[in-house]
């Protein structure tokens, strides 16, 4: 077996429409219904400019294969953040700063990364990498 990318990145919230909203609005992903047996009103997908479904955004009521208690809004527990492959720095630093959000930047100038450290509406922490962008 081997890993070949992240393939997704679930998140439970008792605020779906936000959720969705901030993540449109910040990455520029296309919001979608997810798939039956799943219904609008408790998931829905965001799907990158190739079509993967790259956030699964899910409503405290939304029926899980493998359920397990969750606090929306709490810390993400032993997930410190999710990572994301980014390009376009300064369209997300001016989507950022039109949305009034809190950010930090960090540079790694030996491997020419630029990274913008934002939270969503759920308290999760988002890093956004930049390479040679």
């Amino acid at each position: 077996m081997q890993v070949n990318a992240l393939d997704h990145v679930n998140i439970i919230t008792d605020r779906l429409a936000e959720t969705c909203a901030f993540h449109v609005a910040l990455l520029g992903l296309e919001q979608r219904d997810a798939p039956p047996p799943l219904t609008p009103q408790n998931a829905q997908w965001l799907h990158d400019k190739a079509g993967r479904a790259v956030l699964h955004i899910n409503s405290t009521d939304c029926p899980r294969t493998f359920d397990r208690a969750v606090n929306p809004g709490a810390a993400t527990g032993a997930i410190h953040h999710v990572a994301l492959n980014c390009s376009g720095y300064d369209s997300a630093l001016a989507r950022i700063a039109a949305m009034g959000l809190d950010v930090q930047t960090n540079l790694v100038p030996a491997i020419g990364l630029r990274q913008i450290f934002v939270t969503d509406p759920n308290n999760v922490l988002l890093e956004l990498n930049f390479l040679a962008d």
